[in-house]
């Protein structure tokens, strides 16, 4: 219940954000060429933005598996050792996530000590900010559930996007395995 609240949410934050991101961008070049005018915070805010949802998007990518990664040489191991290379891969993204979210949080507490605003927009910049210790806590958490599922038999390893086994499907190949055989179409 409460990860499919999460699920739901982050796919929300990321479509408002891309949404505004649009129509704040498209109302610029509008209000650039058609009236020789412009509004003061709006590339900042496009900035902060697109920083939003890429740090949403990071935990998104994990969830769907649509993160890209070279594993050929770990897709011909034994499913035992394929599973223990997988958890030892996400040992280590989970320690890029907490080291991340430990500094993003130590940054964040000085934006606050000190006062900073942003340069055009008028508030404080550890609230455009704050979203880098929620986005790498994001990650830690889908990162966790990964490894849940690949210690629970869910999972074989740490999945990736396969692009090159969606482009066999699409051509009527046989994807993933080595020796590919041709499926009648």
């Amino acid at each position: 219940m409460v990860t499919r609240l999460i699920n739901h949410l982050e796919e929300g934050f990321i479509a408002l954000l891309l949404a505004g991101m649009t129509i704040l961008t498209f109302a610029q070049v509008v209000l650039r060429y058609g009236f020789n005018s412009g509004i003061i915070w709006g590339v900042e805010a496009t900035n902060y933005m697109f920083a939003w949802m890429v740090l949403f998007g990071i935990s998104y990518g994990v969830r769907v598996h649509a993160h890209i990664g070279i594993d050929l040489l770990v897709k011909s191991l034994p499913a035992g050792l394929r599973r223990w290379v997988g958890l030892v891969a996400i040992g280590f993204c989970l320690l890029y996530a907490g080291i991340m979210a430990w500094g993003s949080y130590g940054y964040i507490s000085r934006l606050m000590r000190l006062g900073i605003e942003a340069e055009d927009i008028p508030v404080e910049r550890w609230m455009l900010t704050v979203i880098l210790p929620i986005g790498f806590g994001l990650l830690g958490l889908r990162l966790a559930q990964e490894a849940y599922a690949i210690l629970t038999g869910r999972r074989s390893g740490f999945e990736l996007a396969d692009e090159a086994a969606d482009v066999l499907k699409e051509q009527g190949l046989t994807g993933g395995n080595p020796g590919l055989d041709r499926t009648s179409r």
